[in-house]
């Protein structure tokens, strides 16, 4: 029994926080009773290193400096490799309810600004997203679709007004339902999981999978600042696919302005990522020209395919989400000519 609450105290403080790097699992909480080793034998102190735990948990733990935990006893009389497989196999599950409460208690906390821009089902939606990013890629992977939230919410309210009088504003106040929630960050969703599954998967590294989900939600608000800046602001709006002037909000228009604001939207979101440590600083460049042409990719689709005979299943939704899969599409090509990005 004392030894079973032992290896649970030890679980408990695994769980406590999360690599800065990896956000897996980290043994911040517990530094005083290791030591770790380098690869030529040096021992050192484990509470000099941040340790990052792998993705298979055991028995590979790694830190910035590259060191390697030790099959050595703590003081608590455990070794690294004597935990039942069935509560390694159970840490999944415990993230994934630790993800849940601290959701729970966000989107209650938070409920009264969030029903501003989100309806009660776009809501729970949103929450549900919320728990698979949180589990997956920790508050920093939740906090980039929070940003872009945000960041859309304040661009969508420029001069709202006006644009509702031209019956060109988004609907329902701007809010947003399931529709927008799932067609912005599916995508994104997608690379969070795929970038869980260990330092590779399916031949790709899972910073390229982190980099994609950055690239994708950079895509959406991309497109989110071209469209609302440009039917703001924008003095002549052309069609991209020929170049004729249309009236401001119209499927597939573009103009000067919501040009520019389609790579500071791109670019926001990247810098953020990159500010928290979700990627390195050459992956913004590589999230924002992917960003950049997303959103123009976007918008020859809904020039060419929204809306016309024969697509009327390619909603505004289906679009976006088209959109952000070129985003995240272009982050994984560039990084294979460039792969030092990541």
């Amino acid at each position: 029994m004392i030894s079973f609450t032992a290896r649970m105290l030890t679980v408990a403080a695994i769980l406590y926080t999360e690599c800065r790097i990896c956000n897996a699992f980290s043994l911040t909480r517990v530094t005083s009773r290791f030591t770790a080793t380098k690869a030529t034998g040096h021992t050192i102190p484990f509470q000099t290193h941040h340790i990052k735990m792998q993705r298979n948990i055991f028995p590979n733990y790694l830190c910035e400096q590259n060191c390697r935990l030790p099959k050595t006893k703590t003081s608590l009389g455990l070794s690294s490799s004597i935990f039942p497989q069935d509560i390694l196999s159970s840490l999944s599950s415990l993230k994934i309810l630790r993800a849940t409460i601290i959701n729970t208690t966000l989107f209650l906390t938070l409920r009264p600004k969030l029903m501003k821009m989100l309806t009660p089902s776009g809501l729970l939606h949103a929450f549900v997203l919320g728990c698979g990013l949180w589990s997956t890629l920790g508050w920093r992977g939740w906090s980039v679709c929070v940003a872009y939230l945000l960041m859309g919410q304040v661009v969508t309210k420029i001069r709202f007004e006006e644009k509702e009088a031209a019956g060109i504003s988004e609907g329902r106040g701007g809010r947003r339902g399931p529709e927008n929630v799932w067609g912005s960050a599916l995508t994104g969703l997608i690379c969070a999981i795929l970038s869980s599954q260990g330092d590779s998967f399916l031949g790709i590294k899972s910073d390229v999978y982190v980099l994609a989900f950055v690239s994708s939600i950079a895509t959406k608000l991309s497109d989110t600042f071209a469209s609302e800046i440009g039917k703001a602001y924008g003095k002549t709006t052309f069609l991209i696919t020929t170049l004729r002037k249309v009236p401001p909000g119209t499927e597939g228009a573009v103009s000067a302005e919501g040009t520019a604001a389609a790579v500071l939207g791109g670019g926001l979101l990247s810098l953020y990522a990159w500010s928290i440590g979700l990627i390195t600083l050459p992956g913004v460049g590589i999230s924002t020209v992917a960003a950049f042409l997303g959103c123009n990719a976007e918008s020859v689709i809904g020039a060419t395919l929204q809306g016309k005979k024969g697509f009327s299943w390619m909603t505004n939704e289906v679009v976006n989400f088209f959109n952000t899969l070129i985003g995240a599409g272009l982050a994984f090509f560039f990084t294979k000519v460039f792969p030092s990005v990541v």
